[in-house]
């Protein structure tokens, strides 16, 4: 699953492809799993909008829409870009200014958001289509449609629980864990915790900080704490740096691998030795999900 750093990456290539691009159309597949809000009220939000900017909150792709006051004409049946059937916006005339809105992209556990030119191949798990004035193609594609699309019309906007694990100050994370048995992994991936972090770097800003996943977030001393608390957003920033890391489906929004799975030290190492001190890199199913750590370094 494309975790905060994989996040980054695709909404900072997409703020500065598709920024200022309008909205003239959009196409959905007949799948229902990613439509989180209604197909036509997607359709509706979408269409016609121009994209004031594109950012990242938590693992979750946040698309600013400016709606240009256009209404619609939703037309459901067959589309030629794919055989299955599928709800198109198209132009129709102006009607008076609509609310500001949201594009809400969740990319699942193998969702794409690509930027294309109009003639690219279409591939084969293709459920969303919105098409640029640009002339250019905004597409989802998610092969196990655990991706979610969602318009949001609102001034609030959307919002998620949890802290930015790159803007929270110590003192503010040392209390996220104070009084918690769970497992330290275990709370690192409690996204009404800390939003954004996953499997990857949690393993990896560990084993950074010198602690095992599996000791009780309320047993770190403070000393550790404030090691994790530098580890974690170590880890995070040099993995954006590098465009995230491409373990299975993850591309950025050129289609372009990350390369920061080169520098994993211990995820996805089990049986490796340590870079540092050459003992067995282990892995322990800690609430369902693989950990893996090294058990000289950590304690």
């Amino acid at each position: 699953m494309p975790e905060l750093p994989e996040v980054e990456t695709i909404a900072r290539g997409l703020a500065q492809r598709v920024t200022g691009d309008v909205i003239e159309s959009v196409w959905l597949g007949s799948k229902p799993e990613p439509l989180k809000s209604p197909a036509a009220e997607i359709a509706q939000t979408l269409q016609g909008a121009r994209i004031t900017g594109v950012r990242r909150l938590g693992k979750h792709i946040v698309v600013d829409l400016e709606p240009q006051g256009n209404s619609l004409k939703i037309v459901p049946g067959k589309t030629s870009r794919a055989k299955s059937k599928s709800v198109l916006a198209t132009k129709a005339q102006k009607s008076a200014p609509a609310p500001k809105a949201q594009w809400i992209v969740h990319l699942g556990m193998t969702g794409q958001l690509l930027v294309c030119r109009s003639d690219a191949e279409l591939a084969k798990h293709t459920h969303a289509i919105a098409k640029l004035a640009s002339g250019r193609e905004l597409r989802f594609v998610d092969p196990r449609r655990f991706g979610r699309l969602a318009v949001v019309r609102t001034d609030a906007g959307f919002a998620t629980p949890g802290i930015e694990p790159l803007e929270i100050g110590l003192d503010d994370f040392a209390k996220l864990f104070r009084g918690r048995k769970t497992p330290i992994k275990s709370a690192l991936l409690n996204q009404k915790l800390l939003r954004g972090v996953g499997n990857i770097y949690a393993d990896e800003a560990l084993f950074r900080a010198g602690v095992r996943p599996r000791r009780r977030a309320s047993s770190l001393t403070r000393a550790e704490l404030a090691r994790l608390y530098e580890s974690v957003k170590q880890v995070l920033r040099e993995a954006i740096t590098a465009g995230g890391s491409s373990i299975s489906d993850y591309v950025d929004s050129n289609g372009d691998p990350g390369e920061f799975q080169m520098q994993h030290r211990v995820y996805g190492r089990e049986g490796e030795p340590c870079l540092t001190c050459r003992t067995r890199i282990k892995r322990v199913v800690i609430a369902g999900r693989s950990s893996h750590y090294c058990p000289k370094c950590q304690k």
